[in-house]
């Protein structure tokens, strides 16, 4: 059977995850990117073509001059419409184009979820022609790409100048893009992960984040949480029903405040930054085979028989200025204290970087893993204690 994987870079979700998982699965994989140099070097027994992944067009006809295809797949936030509309094209099993549409918008997510009234936040769409002095938002509110994802060119603002400010600079950095300014939602910052065939829908559990102080939001912290209160799933999961989002793994941001929970985006693809290996990991299942299986067209068992003790954190060390790395941890595995640790450098000593005010920033990441919670953090904490990432200007 024959797998096109899409893809833009590699990652190690497609690395450590999902290229292992085909290969357990037995399955063929074609890698069809517009950076074939780069995965040829990474991935150099794999089939590469080179495709203009961003058009669908351009996919189907890679695809229809190749082989024949069993799934066409991508864990990527800017391709999962175009996987979706090749998928349907060549009728395979795959996400509503329109609801991979809906999330990746973030404009058409606000318009959808309040018309059916699942919630209303207030929004609107700027380009370079809006009149920002006119508009009448709400402040403090936040200003981001309409289609961006990781935390990229998203800011807090305070007022209108503010706002006229932070927009011009966004459009300085991404000229003809749309931006989307909407109110600043309160709350603890939550995910929620999910897995469905269109039958059946797996709540995995999810995570607590913590960001960096306003007006930015780097995620620098994750710590995992097994179960969110019922009512808070509740209504995470009828607000993604009302995009349309069920089918393969979901990873979805939102706040609570109050025991009201609100969506502040989703990411119709399985979590990234490692959060999925540990994922898989904490919950002892086979959830990249698992997600490869549904787009094959293969239904989920009613019971991922998932383990349910686990307790994990994620911890992202970030620059906090431009510069050269001069010095840093290099990769390692160990066990402390029943707490499994996995680092894993992100920069290599030598290079340089503007300072980017998101995960471009991150300079590792750590994974720790046990039984008990108090545990694994003081456990993470001592390890990152112990270290040090220096950056010369």
């Amino acid at each position: 059977m024959r797998l096109y994987l899409l893809a833009l870079n590699p990652t190690d979700s497609v690395t450590e995850g999902f290229l292992p998982a085909a290969a357990r699965l037995g399955l063929d994989v074609t890698v069809l990117t517009d950076q074939p140099d780069a995965h040829r070097r990474t991935y150099p027994d794999i089939e590469i073509l080179e495709c203009d992944v961003r058009d669908f067009r351009a996919v189907i006809t890679t695809v229809s001059t190749h082989r024949t295809p069993d799934a066409v797949f991508t864990n990527s936030d800017h391709l999962q419409t175009q996987a979706a509309l090749a998928a349907h094209y060549f009728g395979l099993p795959a996400k509503d184009w329109r609801a991979t549409l809906r999330a990746k918008d973030k404009a058409e997510m606000r318009r959808r979820l309040s018309a059916a009234g699942a919630d209303t936040v207030w929004s609107a769409e700027l380009t370079e022609r809006t009149d920002l002095v006119a508009l009448d938002a709400p402040y403090p509110c936040v200003v981001k790409p309409r289609e961006g994802v990781a935390s990229e060119d998203v800011v807090l603002v305070d007022g209108p100048e503010e706002l006229v400010a932070r927009s011009k600079e966004i459009f300085a950095r991404r000229p003809g893009a749309t931006l989307v300014v909407e109110e600043y939602l309160p709350g603890e910052l939550y995910t929620l992960e999910t897995l469905g065939d269109g039958r059946v829908r797996h709540v995995l559990g999810g995570f607590h984040t913590e960001v960096s102080p306003p007006p930015y939001f780097i995620e620098e912290r994750m710590t995992f949480v097994p179960a969110h209160p019922e009512p808070v799933v509740d209504q995470v999961l009828a607000q993604l029903d009302a995009l349309g989002v069920g089918f393969g793994a979901s990873h979805t941001e939102f706040v609570v405040h109050e025991g009201r929970a609100r969506l502040i985006e989703v990411n119709y693809r399985a979590i990234g930054d490692q959060c999925d290996l540990l994922l898989a990991q904490l919950l002892d299942i086979p959830l990249f085979e698992h997600i490869l299986r549904t787009h094959l067209g293969e239904l989920l068992p009613a019971d991922l028989g998932a383990r349910r003790d686990g307790a994990a954190r994620l911890e992202y060390p970030c620059a906090g200025r431009a510069g050269t790395l001069t010095a840093a941890p290099e990769s390692l595995e160990l066990t402390d204290n029943g707490v499994h640790l996995t680092y894993r450098p992100l920069r290599r000593v030598g290079e340089r970087h503007e300072l980017y005010r998101t995960n471009r920033d991150y300079l590792g990441v750590l994974r720790a893993v046990g039984t008990d919670q108090e545990a694994v953090d003081r456990t993470a904490a001592g390890f990152l204690a112990a270290r040090s990432w220096v950056i010369e200007p």
